[in-house]
C-alpha cells in the first residue's frame, strides 16, 4: 500500500500503516521491521511512534517491540457499538457451540477481507484470529463469501477461471469453504453476512480441523447471520 495520498498527509498515512502493521501480526514487531515496512528512516518511524504513543494508540514492551495499544479498543468500540451489540452475542454462541474461533469479517479497499470481531470458544482450544487480520478476498472462506454476495461485474478481472467456477457453486449452496489459503493448516466455512449499512461481510468459523460437517457448520452460521442481521436492523 502505497504511503502517498493525493490531496492527504503522508505523515497521518504513515501513521496508520503503522497501525494497520500491528494489526495484522502476529507478533510485536520492532522500530526497525516497522521502517523498513514503511521504506523510510529509522527516525521517522520512531518520531510516528511516539505520536501514536502518545494517543495510547501503540505501545512497546520491555524489549522494546511495538504492539497495539488499549486507545485502539476506545475507539473500535465507538465505531462500531451497534455492531459488535448485535453480532458478538452470535459469535460468542457459535464458538461455544461448534469449537470453532468465530468472526466477521468486512469488505476493505474492495479488495481484502479484514476481521472485525472474533471470539474463541470458552472451552477448549481456540484459533487466535485477532480483529485487524487481512487477507485478499479471492483467498480464505471469509473472503470467499464476501465475493459471493457481490455483483459479478464487481469481481476482479483478474479472478482466474477455477476460482470463477468454485464461486459459482459457493453460492449456489450458499457458502464457502477454504483449507491452508490464508493461514497453513487452518480450515474455514463462512456465508455472506448482511449488515445494513455497513460493507459486504461475512460470518466465519476457523479452526486446525473441522469438528462438523461443513455444511451443517454453513447451516449454524446462516442462522446466526440472520439474527444479527435482524438485530443490526432494529
Amino acid at each position: 500500500m502505497s504511503d502517498t495520498v493525493p490531496g492527504g498527509s503522508q505523515t497521518l498515512s504513515r501513521g496508520i500503516r503503522i497501525l494497520e502493521l500491528l494489526a495484522s501480526s502476529d507478533r510485536a514487531l520492532t522500530i526497525d521491521e516497522i521502517a523498513r515496512a514503511l521504506d523510510v528512516h529509522r527516525s521517522v518511524a520512531y518520531r510516528l511512534l511516539r505520536t501514536l504513543e502518545h494517543h495510547d494508540l501503540a505501545g512497546r514492551d520491555d524489549a522494546g517491540r511495538v504492539r497495539l495499544a488499549s486507545g485502539l479498543a476506545a475507539l473500535a468500540y465507538g465505531v462500531s457499538r451497534d455492531l459488535q451489540q448485535a453480532a458478538y452475542p452470535e459469535l460468542v454462541a457459535v464458538a461455544d457451540e461448534v469449537g470453532m474461533t468465530c468472526l466477521v469479517a468486512v469488505l476493505l479497499d474492495g479488495a481484502e477481507a479484514v476481521t472485525l470481531l472474533s471470539a474463541s470458544p470458552r472451552n477448549g482450544i481456540g484459533v487466535s484470529y485477532r480483529p485487524g487480520h487481512r487477507h485478499p478476498i479471492t483467498r480464505g472462506a471469509p473472503g470467499k463469501a464476501i465475493l459471493m454476495a457481490l455483483p459479478e461485474a464487481s469481481w476482479p478481472a483478474d479472478l482466474p477461471d477455477d476460482l470463477r467456477a468454485e464461486l459459482e457453486t459457493s453460492i449456489d449452496r450458499g457458502w464457502a469453504e477454504s483449507a491452508d489459503e490464508v493461514v497453513r493448516s487452518l480450515s474455514a466455512v463462512a456465508v455472506p453476512l448482511d449488515l445494513p449499512g455497513q460493507a459486504p461481510a461475512s460470518l466465519a468459523v476457523i479452526h486446525v480441523s473441522l469438528p462438523q460437517e461443513a455444511s451443517a457448520l454453513a447451516e449454524r452460521l446462516r442462522v446466526a447471520a440472520g439474527r444479527i442481521t435482524a438485530s443490526a436492523g432494529r
